[in-house]
């Protein structure tokens, strides 16, 4: 009982942080503001957080609503509820390593609030790929698999964004990751099982074996390509780099998906 009430409360706590869904005050209470366990149950807050997504592309495909609409109305809802939280890593993170030469020079570019050319693409490409890809998926599946393979591609890319923070050292001694705290070994392995076993199960009896598993198998890739570029580049991590690997992932997967469907 004692590690499904850890896992609850760590769950809230991440809602709270990749989210603006309400979360009641007792779950802070003691807590030193550190994401260091919290980051175990990323994969199940991202099933909540796109969970209303979800539910209005099942709902309105299963209305017979265009499919176009359908996967702009999702989009619109998730960025939403998220505060746009990945998109503005996405952002600062293409300003960065598009303009900086230098480590240093891409660390301030990313720490400036204005964006660029280079993150203003990235956004435009980020929502014009999700949309085209959902729209597809929308036309092609029925509604229950649509809604379940956002489903998934939420918790898929969560799970990743673990991985990218868990396999670098932080890049600066401020900002964002850093004060979050250098993420828990156990946490980040339970965030690994927790995330596949869930992906796998969403959709293992809606799409068939080999769409799901080469849409995983890309935002892997995905990511590890893009964590070794930070390594090279950066020497780490940073708050931005790891909302650009949820983004990255979460394009990966659906774009997949939508090629093979």
């Amino acid at each position: 009982m004692q590690v499904v009430e850890n896992l609850l409360t760590e769950t809230a706590r991440a809602i709270s942080f990749l989210s603006r869904l309400p979360v009641p005050d007792h779950y802070f209470a003691g807590h030193d503001g550190s994401l260091r366990r919290t980051i175990a149950a990323f994969p199940v807050a991202g099933l909540v957080v796109a969970l209303p997504a979800a539910l209005v592309i099942g709902v309105l495909s299963a209305a017979g609503a265009d499919a176009v609409l359908v996967a702009l109305i999702a989009v619109t809802l998730q960025i939403m509820l998220t505060g746009a939280l990945h998109e503005d890593g996405l952002s600062d993170t293409a300003d960065g390593l598009g303009g900086g030469r230098s480590r240093d020079k891409a660390l301030a570019i990313m720490k400036d609030s204005r964006i660029g050319t280079y993150g203003a693409l990235a956004l435009i490409l980020s929502v014009a790929i999700r949309v085209a890809a959902l729209t597809i998926l929308t036309a092609g599946l029925p509604p229950l698999a649509a809604g379940l393979s956002w489903l998934a591609a939420a918790v898929l890319s969560r799970t990743l964004l673990v991985w990218h923070w868990s396999s670098l050292p932080s890049a600066r001694t401020d900002g964002v990751a850093a004060s979050a705290g250098t993420p828990d070994r156990e946490a980040a392995r339970t965030a690994y099982v927790l995330g596949t076993t869930m992906t796998a199960a969403l959709v293992i009896f809606t799409l068939a074996f080999h769409a799901w598993f080469l849409a995983c198998a890309f935002a892997l890739a995905g990511v590890l390509v893009f964590t070794r570029h930070c390594r090279k580049r950066l020497g780490g991590h940073t708050g931005d780099t790891i909302g650009a690997s949820q983004q990255l992932s979460e394009i990966a997967f659906l774009l997949t998906l939508a090629i093979i469907v």
